[in-house]
């Protein structure tokens, strides 16, 4: 997908030139007022950038060099809001059929059936959309725009209007999503947990522009870059399943540079692909390994860089084996441990504050 836009608004223009993945999930991430929706908006036609080119697997929707511009409904995309914006006096069927009915029956890739499935709500299919919980109408809402047969899907904020239960519903069937589907995900968000979990790329934005972009689980281990910094910053460690304990809900992940424990009742097949998100302020360091503790998690390490995050406290990057972790650790326990770049240590984790 190529995204050349420039676009000016009040407070900041819109510059960026990328080339992102045909597939997977592409995050755009960035505080409040970095250009991130407008930039959706822009691919999806609602706005025009000038000069601009989009071009979404080979087909191209504009290009002012050469005088192409197709407007939103010619643009085979699908489109979720923060809020699902269901027709309320249709049915569940009824509004997913909507979307299946605009699109072209030569153009039409995903079933009703299929998009029913992918997001879980076949037991909905009769009801009022007014009955729906807020996570089942932002269900509703992505099938919806699936059932377009989309050639890319762009979300905007799509969880932000829902509380945290209601956000651990729909979240798994986000991440079914680029698994099955042959079709790039452009997803705008400002919160790391839905980075952690989703992107396969991440684009980060300041002031309409692109601070940086690629794999996320090196951006967010990058301390000269927001996401490494403050009481939100964390890492991603990808691993598979080793074992689960039952009797305990522990489940062992085995990483590239060791293995962690979480406490977890979902039982996962052994082998089976996990991100796990950990958080800078949930890990501390010690030069050895410790014996009569409660942590669960020793995993050795190396500091590579050590930089100043607030009064007070410092933010250590970390690498385990191939894998970035991230300490947020008081000014006087780095003086007092000597830390420096190439030290060895061991950065101990929480079973039960690792997140999946």
């Amino acid at each position: 997908m190529e995204l050349q836009l420039r676009l000016q608004r009040p407070t900041f223009t819109l510059d960026v030139d990328l080339h992102l993945p045909s597939q997977g999930v592409s995050a755009l991430f960035g505080p409040s007022g970095c250009g991130k929706t407008t930039l959706l908006r822009a691919v999806a036609g609602l706005e025009r950038a000038h000069p601009g080119r989009v071009a979404v697997h080979g087909q191209v929707w504009q290009d002012d060099a050469q005088g192409v511009w197709r407007p939103t409904h010619e643009r085979a995309l699908g489109y979720v809001f923060q809020e699902a914006s269901l027709f309320h006096h249709l049915s569940v069927r009824r509004n997913i059929e909507y979307g299946l009915n605009r699109t072209p029956a030569a153009r039409r890739q995903i079933a009703l059936e299929q998009a029913v499935d992918l997001l879980g709500i076949a037991p909905l299919l009769e009801r009022a959309t007014e009955t729906l919980s807020g996570g089942e109408r932002q269900r509703v809402a992505i099938a919806r725009a699936l059932a377009t047969s989309p050639r890319v899907l762009l979300m905007d904020e799509p969880l932000a209007a829902l509380d945290m239960a209601r956000k651990a519903e729909v979240l798994p069937y986000l991440e079914r999503l680029p698994r099955e589907l042959d079709m790039p995900i452009l997803y705008v968000s400002h919160a790391t947990d839905e980075v952690a979990r989703l992107a396969s790329h991440l684009v980060l934005l300041r002031d309409g522009k692109v601070q940086a972009q690629g794999d996320p689980a090196e951006l967010m281990g990058a301390l000269d870059l927001p996401l490494a910094q403050g009481d939100a910053a964390a890492t991603i460690v990808a691993g598979t399943v080793q074992a689960h304990d039952l009797e305990d809900h522990l489940t062992t992940i085995a990483f590239p540079g060791g293995q962690l424990q979480l406490v977890s009742t979902r039982q996962r097949p052994v082998g089976q692909a996990v991100r796990l998100r950990v958080q800078a302020r949930d890990v501390s360091l010690t030069l050895s390994p410790q014996t009569g503790t409660s942590i669960l998690n020793a995993v050795p390490a190396q500091v590579v860089a050590l930089r100043e995050d607030s009064p007070g406290q410092i933010m250590v990057g970390l690498e385990a084996g191939t894998t970035r972790l991230l300490a947020r650790i008081t000014q006087r326990s780095a003086r007092t441990l000597c830390l420096t770049p190439g030290m060895h240590v061991v950065a101990q984790v929480k079973g039960i504050a690792l997140l999946d």
